[in-house]
């Protein structure tokens, strides 16, 4: 296994730079495939999410990998390599994995414990298998990760140690006061029609909002998300959409505004808010979620207007309590990513294992021939008899060396085993490599359609 990620997120980079070099998904797209165009990536998938960016790749060569996927980061999100490196970190194999099972359990979110990374991660494995890029160690990784932080979720009350980026965010704009009681009677107007912008709606509703107004490009889209929020067996909110020409209207009619759409450039500009906070007996609540921002940061210094943005949110979290669950799930993952190691070790041994086992029985077959060839006589029973015997001896013999290998190699250190193997019993590496390739062809073909 050589598992590279290199990456930017909240952590390492301010704002300004995440914003500036986010991700469209044509542009995923792209660099996967130039990623696995480069000459050290065997399969790659990328992680894009409002708060950051992760190329994850198998490569054959360190140093080489880093540079690689560095220029590839830096030429496909639009920040200059000498600008975007400062802000960049490295994992490599196990460090690689021990940070995407902590990104799934939600330890390096900007609020910790909250859920929606796993269906993050979900999309990212998606986008891979769907262009071919993930191979069977990313599929394992991805699929692994999504497993782990399913359980620390059921397993501890990782839940209790942060919220979801839209709760947290509306506790930032309520301040002192419970969301339930700032957010009753006022009506709210939520733009775009997504997966976090569906979360903000249901949100609001279940908060008491009188009214919910759904603007979105596609306007199907806003249509369908209201319906389902007016359903009877939904939040039963009233509940309609808007076309996102009408946004300038809606906000004038609005209490709460949360935006979080696709757009490359500003849905609200400092001009427009400033008109719909003209006048107003109440402040005019916004809630920015989107990576690049869709409201101006300008709206911070309108009278009457208070904003949140990912960038507040930032440093509102800063210094948020770890609780005693985040050092439980710490726990899970160190766990989980030894016994990655382990089954990845073991089973880096076994086309070699495959392959050693697949030459005993070709020198039993030719031995059975031979020895055919010199005892005509002998009829089909002793024939029988004699390849079994044959194929006892050697199964016996080869039974505990391939029992102790797969062991050795499954600790750390022992990828050097099958090398040893391969040499002491002169296997042809394009017989282990054909093994390996069918190998990963099964693991695609079992692993597509399983997230």
């Amino acid at each position: 296994m050589s598992l590279l990620v290199v990456g930017l997120s909240h952590r390492s980079a301010p704002v300004s730079i995440l914003e500036r070099a986010s991700l469209p998904s044509d542009t995923q797209a792209k660099l996967l495939q130039d990623t696995l165009a480069a000459e050290p990536a065997a399969e790659a998938t990328v992680l894009a999410t409002c708060n950051r960016i992760e190329l994850y790749a198998d490569v054959d060569k360190f140093h080489a990998g880093v540079a690689e996927l560095s220029t590839l980061l830096a030429q496909h999100s639009g920040v200059g390599l000498e600008e975007l490196t400062p802000y960049l970190y490295v994992h490599y194999e196990d460090r690689a994995v021990h940070h995407l099972f902590s990104v799934a359990c939600g330890l390096d979110s900007m609020v910790v414990g909250e859920g929606q990374i796993l269906g993050q991660i979900k999309d990212a494995l998606a986008l891979g298998q769907d262009l071919h890029t993930a191979g069977r160690l990313l599929n394992d990784l991805f699929q692994q990760a999504l497993r782990v932080g399913k359980r620390a979720h059921s397993e501890t009350g990782i839940d209790r140690a942060g919220q979801s980026l839209v709760t947290f965010g509306l506790e930032q704009l309520a301040q002192d006061t419970a969301v339930e009681n700032w957010a009753g009677g006022k009506k709210a107007l939520v733009i775009g029609a997504g997966s976090m912008s569906s979360l903000a709606a249901a949100t609001l509703a279940r908060a008491g909002v009188a009214e919910i107004v759904i603007a979105n490009r596609t306007l199907a889209r806003a249509e369908r998300l209201a319906e389902i929020l007016a359903e009877p067996g939904g939040t039963g909110v009233a509940a309609r959409a808007a076309e996102m020409v009408a946004v300038g209207d809606e906000l004038g009619r609005a209490d709460i505004v949360v935006s979080c759409t696709g757009a490359t450039g500003l849905v609200l500009t400092g001009d427009a808010v400033e008109a719909a906070a003209a006048g107003r007996d109440e402040p005019l609540y916004l809630l920015d979620l989107a990576m690049p921002r869709d409201i101006d940061a300008a709206a911070h210094r309108i009278p009457g207007v208070r904003l949140v943005d990912i960038e507040s949110l930032a440093d509102a979290s800063a210094d948020a309590p770890m609780a005693h669950d985040v050092d439980q799930v710490r726990g899970i993952v160190s766990d989980e990513v030894a016994a990655f190691g382990a089954a990845q070790r073991a089973a880096h041994i076994t086309p070699t294992v495959v392959a050693l086992r697949t030459m005993a029985a070709d020198v039993v077959a030719s031995e059975v021939a031979r020895l055919e060839g010199r005892l005509p006589g002998l009829d089909d029973k002793q024939r029988a008899e004699i390849t079994q015997t044959v194929r006892r001896v050697v199964d016996k013999l080869l039974h505990a060396p391939t029992v102790r290998v797969k062991q050795l190699a499954s600790e750390p250190g022992g990828a050097g085993y099958a090398d040893a193997l391969r040499t002491l019993f002169d296997l042809d590496p394009e017989t282990v490599a054909s093994v390996s390739r069918a190998d990963l062809n099964d693991a695609d073909v079992k692993n597509r359609g399983r997230v």
